[in-house]
């Protein structure tokens, strides 16, 4: 079983920066591909960043060149980045990890993602 431990939310203001991390307690081989959805109030929850984790990432439009996502392959923790904080990014964030090699054009599909994190808050403040 696949655990992912997030950390690192809390409160920031308007064009501020927090880092998330997430910790996925796993054999390497069952977190092949990891990233990061969000949940904001009354919103259904929406992609954010994925990466396989010996590849490139991939963003979200709304998040493109504010935010970054890396990973420590070592560790098995990927660090989302998050820089120019806007209110609009309120939310929930969540850590997603796939047993897959997902492609890109999967990325952003959350039945993809076998795994989930319990969530972390963001909150940006005007």
């Amino acid at each position: 079983q696949v655990q992912l431990v997030e950390s690192g939310g809390g409160l920031a203001e308007t064009g501020g920066s927090l880092r998330l991390s997430c910790a996925a307690s796993v054999p390497t081989a069952r977190a092949n591909t990891m990233g990061w959805f969000r949940q904001a109030p009354g919103k259904e929850r929406s992609f954010v960043a994925a990466m396989r984790i010996w590849g490139s990432p991939n963003y979200a439009n709304s998040v493109k060149g504010r935010f970054t996502l890396t990973a420590d392959r070592a560790k098995n923790i990927v660090y989302l980045q998050m820089d120019r904080l806007t209110p609009d990014d309120t939310a929930v964030y969540y850590c997603a990890a796939s047993s897959s090699n997902l492609i890109s054009s999967s990325m952003g599909t959350q039945s993809a993602y076998d795994y989930w994190g319990q969530g972390t808050q963001v909150t940006i403040s005007n």
